[in-house]
């Protein structure tokens, strides 16, 4: 029986979200057996190549073919809405979507070239919505055409892989990344630590998407000229894994502590590349108390749900992508107030200034901090309570039953080839002698 052919186009052998993303996705097609998979490699901005190298990969690799021979029955593209291209006989674009309460026009004629679109959020679902635009004639200033999208959306969830994020008591491996981890952390003299992850992009103090710079500083707000405080565990760089990225780092964190004035708390820099098992560890570590992250905007939030799996305390924005599967019973959310886009943070047909995203209250800020820390047993009940949810509800086994659902429901029949019926010809029989031929009869002639 032949099965539908599938190419997937992903960042698959990248350090990125995307990269993460694509490999599960795969993966998840492999599990369900029904169709017949190939990968087109692409890039991924300047994210690192080699994941696949790195990690001995035997799964992947085989599958990725360098370009296209024919047209697929089904093109996948895992990648920003802008890039989608209609290239299969049924084509699906699946993002993360857009961490603002708008997308780039962009995005909405990407998306509309796609048979359907897979977001891995409600809020992604809903910015792709509502995001409407009236394309006026540069000349006229008439409106000449309105766009939306056409598209239909499903969300589909980055599931966790609990083979790789789960609670345990100790370090087993011997191998030489987890133990390097492992005894960073023990030689860290606070026995109480926040940890917070993240990339730090572009923009000026409290505009960066990831927020990092806001939450060292509300941290140092908070447990400043106190005795014993907790510490910072930050695991985080601004572009590459390089030294001198690590030293401008420093150099950022240096900045925003001699603004604030007093005795500070400890603030610790774990940078460079970290695989699923050393943060595993990282996270599981005696002294990383508790998760903070305070993001304007998550599309999804994946290391929101990685941390939730080893049972601690989160807390959390109260915004976007992570209210899917954090539960508000059990996490200790943030208020705050939607704001624009700063033109700081801003990019070309991504982030756009018009669009809104979530400003964090400096106040409930180290209310939350101050809660976590004094009444950490009440927090630690709850987190259990949400590392059970992760489990059960969000978890990559249910991401694969949750996808095969979508496509069962979406993908079209696709014509299979059929062997030719032709009538059976009847020639004619040959004779096997051949047949005598009747000469006449030819008198004798008499001689004259």
């Amino acid at each position: 029986m032949n099965k539908p052919s599938i190419v997937v186009s992903c960042p698959i052998d990248t350090y990125s979200g995307y990269g993460a993303r694509g490999r599960d996705f795969v993966k998840a097609l492999i599990n369900l057996n029904k169709y017949d998979v190939k990968i087109l490699a692409q890039r991924w901005g300047e994210t690192r190549w080699g994941y696949l190298k790195d990690n001995n990969d035997t799964v992947f690799t085989p599958l990725i073919v360098n370009r296209l021979t024919q047209q697929p029955d089904i093109w996948v593209q895992i990648s920003i809405p802008n890039e989608f291209q209609k290239v299969g006989k049924y084509n699906i674009g699946v993002t993360a979507g857009i961490e603002t309460t708008l997308c780039d026009p962009s995005w909405i004629r990407g998306a509309n070239n796609m048979d359907l679109i897979l977001v891995s959020s409600n809020h992604a679902l809903e910015s792709l919505n509502r995001s409407k635009f009236d394309i006026k004639d540069e000349k006229t200033g008439q409106i000449k055409e309105k766009l939306d999208l056409k598209t239909k959306v499903e969300v589909l969830f980055e599931g966790a892989d609990l083979t790789k994020y789960f609670p345990e008591t100790k370090v087993e491996s011997q191998e030489k990344e987890l133990l390097d981890i492992k005894n960073t952390l023990d030689s860290i003299p606070e026995s109480f630590c926040f940890m917070t992850t993240g990339h730090w992009m572009q923009g000026n103090f409290g505009e960066d998407r990831k927020n990092i710079g806001f939450t060292i500083k509300s941290f140092l707000e908070t447990f400043k000229n106190k005795n014993n405080p907790p510490a910072l565990v930050m695991k985080s760089h601004c572009m590459t894994t390089s030294i001198m990225d690590r030293d401008r780092m420093l150099e950022k964190i240096d900045a925003i502590r001699k603004s604030v004035k007093g005795k500070l708390p400890n603030i610790y820099l774990l940078h460079g590349e970290v695989s699923d098992k050393g943060m595993n560890v990282l996270y599981n570590h005696p002294k990383v108390k508790a998760f903070v992250s305070l993001p304007k905007g998550e599309g999804f939030g994946r290391p929101f749900l990685e941390f939730s799996l080893v049972n601690k305390p989160i807390i959390a924005s109260s915004w976007s992508g992570q209210t899917d599967f954090l539960d508000r019973k059990f996490v200790r959310f943030v208020k705050g107030d939607l704001k624009n886009v700063d033109k700081s943070a801003a990019v070309k047909n991504i982030l756009l200034t018009e669009a809104q995203w979530f400003s964090p209250d400096p106040i409930d800020v180290g209310k939350a901090y101050k809660e976590v820390y004094k009444d950490y047993k009440k927090w630690t009940v709850n987190a259990k309570r949400q590392g059970h949810k992760s489990r059960t509800e969000f978890s990559y086994e249910a991401m694969v039953s949750k996808l095969d659902k979508i496509l069962i429901e979406n993908i079209p029949e696709f014509p299979k080839q059929v062997s030719l019926n032709l009538p059976k010809i009847q020639l004619p029989r040959l004779q096997k002698t051949e047949p005598k031929l009747q000469l006449p009869k030819l008198n004798k002639l008499q001689n004259g």
